[in-house]
């Protein structure tokens, strides 16, 4: 059902002037579901209060609650208060009516929040921030409702209710790499993410952080990851809502999904803050400010400005390298790190890398590194390598695993968890194996720290792959080509 809902909304925002792109439909889509959902939430816990014998103070005034202004419902026959689950058509808003009252009166109204609230850390005042991060992009009010109608629809009350929506909220935000360039820094491919987070082992009490959060795919499996391994007691869900999991996003709507993914996996407030993550000079971050645990996938590829640049010790315009000090300063003594990188950060010749290499190595025991094949993100042939380390003693040996598959990865053939188990399996031992070897530091050259990932156990053999193997990856090249023609002509 939620998945047939989403395609037909999809369709819908296809045809509205306003909505240009795969990235305007999630967010388009995010706010009518988040409202929803919200409305969910807080019967809910009003249901909660009155069992209890508490009182509720609910959060939105009735004039913007979901059931007057976006699904008033018919009454049922002689029964006040109840419902026959039939949209009132007489005083739901359509067309310009309903454009109007989503522009100039309920957006104004949620974006106070920000103000009125009483702390950082409570839900009134994520439901300010995002919405001062939004607007209403649907022009058409009678697609505006027809989308509304559909979400309406769309139950978040049981478990299993949240558990699907959030799933395939997350195959909505994944579906944003096909809409241009940009749309793949959102998404780390989530069995890679399961992968590193187990590996890490984040524990009850740990302070986790990601601060290039972009869709929050870490923090929410580091969350479902405790749940998952924890039996929770009431002081135990109190510390995961409110003082577990940290995030920084540069961009707008990388923000408003991330925050919103969370809100849709169980965490009320989540502590995301819109802010570039680079300002921050490393010189000043005291031990308050640090962390248990660090996972993340900083973006690679870009460049900051000089002046971002003054903040770090090691000079750089690489966006990646640049994080990488930031992770490394954020960590406390002990803390464990689960970094995504390019994997010509091993060997780079360039002064900046080789500093770098060496405040790691140094500073750092970097135990261990997975490196990953091409084709792990989809519509990107860039190598990557993930760098598992804890700060506080420097590095003796390095162990590293080679994930050799039998298969080119792409979007028809994604990487799956299944893939990676035998790492999770040797890096508990740093096993040796055909596919990992350990490094001796003390054998590493001293004047360029290389660190590059050369397999000794690997045997030199060609093999040649079967026509219908070679016909189904150029099958998917195609379709990947169509999809990015498709997203170029979307935004002309």
């Amino acid at each position: 059902m939620f998945e047939q809902t989403f395609k037909n909304i999809d369709d819908i925002l296809h045809k509205d002037a306003g909505c240009s792109s795969e990235l305007d439909y999630v967010e388009q889509t995010s706010w009518i579901l988040f409202l929803k959902y919200l409305d969910d939430l807080e019967q809910d816990k009003k249901a909660a209060a009155e069992l209890s014998g508490q009182h509720h103070s609910e959060i939105i005034d009735s004039k913007f609650k979901w059931n007057v202004w976006a699904a008033p419902k018919l009454a049922l026959s002689g029964v006040e208060g109840t419902s026959d689950g039939k949209l009132d058509h007489h005083k739901a808003l359509s067309g310009d009516d309903l454009r109007d009252f989503v522009d100039l009166q309920l957006f104004p109204y949620l974006k106070k929040f920000k103000i009125s609230a009483e702390s950082l850390d409570t839900i009134e005042y994520k439901i300010g921030e995002i919405f001062s991060e939004l607007k209403n992009k649907v022009q058409s009010g009678y697609n505006l409702r027809e989308v509304i109608n559909l979400v309406d629809e769309l139950k978040f009350r049981t478990h299993k209710e949240k558990h699907e929506m959030s799933h395939l909220y997350e195959s909505k935000i994944k579906n944003m790499g096909n809409a241009g360039r940009n749309g793949g820094e959102y998404y780390t491919p989530r069995p890679l993410i399961k992968t590193i987070v187990k590996v890490v082992a984040p524990e009850i009490g740990n302070k986790i952080y990601d601060g290039a959060v972009g869709s929050a795919g870490f923090l929410v499996e580091a969350f479902d990851y405790i749940k998952k391994h924890n039996k929770l007691t009431t002081s135990d869900i109190e510390t995961l809502q409110k003082n577990t999991f940290f995030g920084k996003e540069k961009k707008s709507l990388a923000y408003i999904i991330g925050t919103m993914n969370m809100i849709l996996h169980g965490v009320e407030a989540p502590n995301i803050v819109h802010t570039n993550t680079l300002a921050e000079n490393i010189f000043d971050i005291q031990e308050k400010d640090r962390f248990d645990i660090i996972l993340a996938n900083p973006p690679f590829g870009g460049k900051e400005r000089k002046e971002v640049q003054q903040n770090f010790p090691i000079k750089t315009g690489e966006t990646a390298f640049l994080f990488l000090q930031h992770f490394i300063k954020k960590l406390k003594a002990g803390g464990r790190a689960g970094i995504v990188i390019k994997n010509t950060f091993l060997s780079n010749t360039d002064n900046a890398s080789i500093s770098l290499r060496k405040e790691l190595l140094q500073s750092c025991d970097l135990h261990t590194v997975l490196d990953l094949p091409g084709g792990v993100f989809s519509g990107a042939g860039v190598k990557t390598v993930v760098l598992f380390f804890e700060k506080g003693k420097p590095t003796k040996n390095v162990w590293f695993y080679q994930l050799n598959l039998d298969r080119n990865l792409g979007k028809t053939n994604p990487l799956n968890e299944k893939d990676l188990a035998e790492f999770v399996t040797l890096s508990s031992f740093k096993g040796d194996s055909e596919n990992s070897w350990s490094v001796d530091v003390a054998n590493i050259n001293e004047e360029t720290y290389d660190l590059s990932a050369k397999n000794p156990n690997k045997k030199d053999e060609t093999i040649l792959r079967v026509p219908k193997e070679i016909l189904e990856e150029m099958k998917g090249l195609d379709e990947e080509s169509a999809d990015i023609l498709n997203s170029i002509l979307e935004l002309i």
